[in-house]
């Protein structure tokens, strides 16, 4: 299936294909070669030849020859530092982070939106399971998860309308699927200060989570915390994990403010 056209005249076609390739190497699909690439992206082979032999000039891909497939090279990880580097609140909120994470037994992240998914950039574990390891970079669904029903519920009408529309358009029928949650997610930040989800993205695992309310470079990141179900009391997410997010996140936001 041939690639579609950008109606903007503007718009940088090449690139945008560059880009396509770097996103489909994944956790569970880290090495892929030129046909594989091809039938992801909808692009030639001849196209793909000459992406990757550019991508790995310039050390975003790099060939495995064993394999005979493509894997992301470390420039691919060194362009996101910047960035990493920029967010002051991952130091101010690591120590207070890991704290939590050790008296619930379960995982403290923060994370931020990426079009229509959550990337974590930081995250302490307060377990040792190695099954359920979140990690730095990982990227989660917004509709099954706290982090992103976090953010959609704190989001503008406009910004969250178009988010959900994105979402729509490369996932039928999922905003539909969990508007009932949606609308549960807005109503429980606005009495309690934070959101929950049980078992919708792992079902082994709940999790809550609380927007920053001081945006960091115009963006709103988001606390989340998760912990196995097995390890929950009864009404524990709620009335314990819940209300100490929600302090862990006020004080963030004390020290973030007091910088300012």
């Amino acid at each position: 299936m041939p690639a579609a056209r950008h109606p903007d005249p503007d718009f940088a076609t090449t690139l945008q294909h560059g880009l396509q390739v770097l996103h489909c190497f994944t956790v569970g699909e880290p090495a892929l070669g030129n046909k594989e690439l091809s039938e992801r992206t909808g692009l030639s082979k001849a196209t793909i030849s000459r992406l990757t032999y550019t991508l790995a000039a310039r050390g975003l891909v790099v060939f495995d020859a064993h394999l005979r497939r493509y894997r992301l090279g470390s420039t691919a990880l060194t362009i996101g530092y910047p960035l990493m580097a920029s967010l002051r609140i991952r130091q101010v909120a690591r120590a207070r982070m890991k704290q939590l994470a050790d008296e619930v037994g379960g995982s403290v992240s923060l994370g931020m939106r990426d079009r229509t998914r959550m990337v974590y950039v930081e995250t302490c574990r307060g377990h040792d399971l190695s099954a359920w390891r979140p990690d730095i970079g990982a990227a989660v669904p917004m509709l099954p998860t706290a982090m992103g029903r976090s953010w959609l519920a704190q989001a503008p009408h406009q910004l969250r309308d178009a988010v959900l529309a994105q979402i729509e358009a490369s996932e039928p029928g999922q905003v539909q699927h969990y508007e009932a949650d949606l609308a549960r997610a807005q109503a429980d930040l606005r009495r309690k200060g934070f959101c929950v989800s049980r078992g919708a993205w792992r079902s082994d695992v709940q999790a809550v989570g609380v927007p920053i309310r001081i945006p960091q470079d115009g963006e709103t990141l988001v606390l989340n915390c998760g912990v196995l179900t097995s390890r929950l009391g009864p009404r524990q997410l709620e009335q314990g994990v819940g209300p100490s997010l929600v302090a862990l996140a006020r004080s963030v936001e004390a020290d973030l403010d007091a910088a300012q």
